[in-house]
């Protein structure tokens, strides 16, 4: 398989503080990996920089035949690349059908990309409910609903997901994850960061788990559910 994303020893630092200490990835074309770690091991600081949102130090990152390191955002989702950001980060005061439309800003308002907002209102029901209705008076699985029809509408080879499981009830938590299978198995190839390492494994092809700015291990996703070690560090001990 194609490396989709090739992340080479990459360093970020916040002002005089180390975020990223050497990290390598990579991500091949059909794939679903993850990364997982605690709060502040720097997890969302590699998705931002992937997506030029942070400014890295050192190493490079070859994304989609591009080298990325230094283009700004919009250039970056031109490739093909797509955000679904910690937290949704939607338009609160426009509505669902608005916030769809701006999943297209980097493709323009064309006949595809209205093709494919019909398709996210297919595919999420209650989306098409409620399309007139604000972003922010819907509930938290809904927004986050919308927030990965968002960034499906521009039609992206590689979906880059930031705790998408984030704050979610317990059964919302288990259809977002169904979905982001459901996503790859459609041809979209997913690097996600998460918390919830237990479900992440079970849905992933491969797992990074990091800790303070490095990889510290790396591996098919069902042998490192399987590990003593991960299990006791990121599993809080044996299911």
């Amino acid at each position: 398989m194609t490396a989709l994303l090739h992340v080479s020893d990459l360093h970020v630092s916040y002002g005089a503080v180390p975020a990223l200490r050497g990290v390598s990835l990579e991500l091949r074309e059909g794939e679903l990996r993850v990364i997982l770690g605690a709060n502040g091991a720097g997890k969302t600081t590699i998705i931002k920089t992937i997506l030029g949102l942070a400014k890295a130090s050192g190493g490079a990152i070859e994304c989609l035949g591009a080298q990325v390191v230094g283009l700004p955002p919009h250039k970056v989702h031109g490739l093909g690349v797509a955000w679904v950001p910690e937290g949704r980060q939607l338009w609160g005061t426009l509505t669902v059908l608005d916030n769809l439309k701006m999943g297209l800003f980097a493709r323009g308002d064309n006949a595809a990309g209205r093709v494919r907002i019909d398709e996210m209102l297919e595919r999420f029901p209650i989306l098409r409910q409620r399309q007139g209705q604000l972003a922010g008076s819907l509930s938290g699985g809904e927004q986050q609903m919308l927030a990965i029809a968002r960034a499906l509408v521009s039609g992206p080879r590689l979906l880059l997901m930031d705790e998408p499981s984030l704050g979610l009830a317990p059964l919302m938590v288990s259809e977002v994850f169904r979905l982001v299978r459901e996503i790859n198995a459609a041809g979209v190839s997913v690097l996600m960061v998460e918390q919830n390492a237990r479900q992440a494994l079970k849905i992933a092809h491969h797992a990074y788990l990091l800790e303070v700015g490095r990889i510290v291990a790396n591996g098919p996703a069902s042998e490192l559910a399987a590990s003593e070690e991960v299990q006791e560090i990121f599993l809080g001990g044996k299911s």
